[in-house]
């Protein structure tokens, strides 16, 4: 039987890297079977063209999984392929939630002939088994003899083939961009973020985040072996292509366990299996002046920080008190010292924020390491405590506000302040940090440092502005790369000399097409 593995775009924005649920179910299918695998956000796809799709390539089966913020186009991909005579199964966060909503037990339409709730590492051989018999069950469940859900141990870990996998499609820089970075050094005319996982699981339990509810709070590890030899494989492919592999580490909370932690980045070390890297750690946990040592010296780069808020009030809202705004510019400076930067995630819309919060935290911003400030509004996902309590308050504004998904616009009443205030701070917090006179400050901001960090974090910014300024189409590309010119031609002049500088002019001449999309 030959499978699809679909992951949708929504519509809007597109992601940085594909999703490791795609590559973990293909490496665990059982044999026999052939996968193949499209990510909407790098392969963009409508309805019609799936459905040809599916057609065309005689597909038996196809699974998809999506976030809330990607489930209404999931349905409607779930829904043509379906249409054109072939099972669907969906899964993910959202589907687990609300599967008599993907099922149709609702009163609404019925978009997936099965869904697979949880983590799907044990019941995805058995749902591609009963497709291939003609018995596809409605329900998979991971469960024990006692119909207790059961987590997957993550020991042993199945083996994902990254030396065969196709990446091209994923390759993130822009064509102009190119002969600038092929300068810094060798590897630079691709670069790929790749995501892998070393655990599961987050004891937190925050009041908006559907972790604890998927993943469960026990944390589940990979042994260090199974991560520094799924490394050194990334960094073999690198080396062979002459390009750059990033890799995302996609753990809820990287260091949750820091003795752990610790132990899997002295291993790291030990192999020589440093690639550069991006995580997601919680503030507490960077107090620790060694593990932020073994960080740096292990290939990380950036740290993905949830800071949420500046407001102590609001965090103790959330069940996020951990977070100390006090401690916030000691750890990014602290983080700097050893050339590691943060994407540091904010939260607007929040029980007491009032005007003015998007300014007030941009004047904190302001006195940090420069990184990724990046702005959201407070947003209730379906089953969250978060959801539960504004139902309960009468304040769901749009209490499926998944049906029709709207980039940053709020789903509930804000207590003191209106929905359009609330818009209006997260668009005064992206237009003031990606502004081309705020990436021209960050990069000047690093002027002390070798050339190779002034570059990244330009390119990082360009990218980043794309979460919510358009910037999918060959045009946006290129009208981004001019507003930002005088920070390149920066660039060239102090690192390079009029040689790059006639190339680059030169490249910026091309066809639109040598843009990527």
């Amino acid at each position: 039987m030959k499978i699809l593995l679909y992951n949708p775009d929504n519509g809007v924005t597109r992601n940085f890297m594909p999703h490791l649920w795609m590559f973990l179910l293909q490496a665990l299918t059982p044999p026999g079977h052939e996968v193949v695998l499209i990510d909407g956000n790098a392969q963009p796809m409508d309805e019609e063209s799936i459905a040809r799709y599916v057609r065309d390539e005689n597909i038996g089966l196809v699974g998809i999984g999506a976030m809330t913020r990607m489930i209404a186009k999931a349905y409607r991909m779930a829904d043509a392929v379906r249409a054109a005579g072939v099972k669907v199964v969906m899964g993910g966060p959202h589907v687990t939630e609300m599967a008599d909503e993907a099922l149709g037990r609702d009163g609404g339409s019925r978009h997936a002939d099965a869904v697979a709730l949880g983590e799907a590492d044990e019941t995805w051989p058995r749902i591609v088994e009963d497709a291939a018999r003609g018995t596809l069950k409605d329900v998979y469940e991971p469960v024990d003899d006692f119909g207790q859900e059961r987590k997957p141990s993550l020991q042993p870990y199945p083996e994902i083939p990254w030396d065969k996998i196709k990446l091209e499609q994923f390759n993130l820089l822009p064509g102009i961009l190119h002969p600038l970075l092929k300068r810094v050094g060798a590897g630079w005319g691709t670069f790929r973020i790749v995501p892998v996982e070393s655990g599961r699981g987050c004891p937190y339990g925050c009041e908006f985040c559907t972790v604890t509810g998927f993943f469960g709070d026990s944390i589940r590890f990979r042994s260090n072996e199974s991560v520094v030899n799924e490394l050194l494989l990334l960094k073999a492919r690198a080396r062979e292509e002459g390009g750059q592999i990033a890799v995302f580490f996609i753990d809820d909370n990287f260091a949750i366990n820091v003795k752990r932690t610790k132990s899997l980045l002295r291993d790291i070390i030990a192999a020589n299996a440093q690639v550069h890297w991006v995580a997601q750690i919680s503030a507490n946990l960077l107090r620790d002046e060694e593990l932020v040592d073994l960080i740096a010296a292990a290939g990380g780069k950036w740290i993905f920080i949830g800071m949420e808020s500046i407001d102590p009030a609001n965090l103790a809202d959330v069940k996020k008190g951990f977070n100390k705004p006090g401690e916030y510019a000691v750890v990014l400076d602290r983080l700097a010292r050893r050339n590691v930067f943060a994407i540091t995630s904010f939260i607007f819309g929040m029980d007491n924020d009032t005007p003015g919060v998007a300014e007030r935290t941009l004047k904190e911003i302001r006195t940090w390491p420069p990184g990724l400030p990046i702005f959201g509004l407070m947003t209730p996902l379906p089953a969250t405590p978060l959801y539960k309590r504004l139902e309960a308050a009468g304040r769901l504004t749009r209490p499926k506000h998944w049906q029709e998904f709207i980039p940053f616009a709020m789903a509930h009443t804000p207590l003191r302040m209106s929905i359009d205030e609330a818009h209006s701070e997260v668009r005064i917090g992206w237009a003031s940090s990606y502004s081309p006179e705020a990436i021209e400050n960050a990069v000047d901001s690093l002027n002390h440092k070798p050339l190779g960090y002034r570059i990244n974090i330009f390119i990082a910014r360009l990218c980043f502005r794309g979460i919510y300024f358009p910037q999918m189409g060959r045009f946006a590309w290129l009208k981004t790369i001019i507003e930002n010119r005088r920070t390149i031609f920066k660039l060239l002049r102090q690192g390079f000399g009029g040689g790059l500088h006639a190339a680059v002019q030169s490249a910026a001449t091309q066809p639109t097409a040598e843009l990527r999309n």
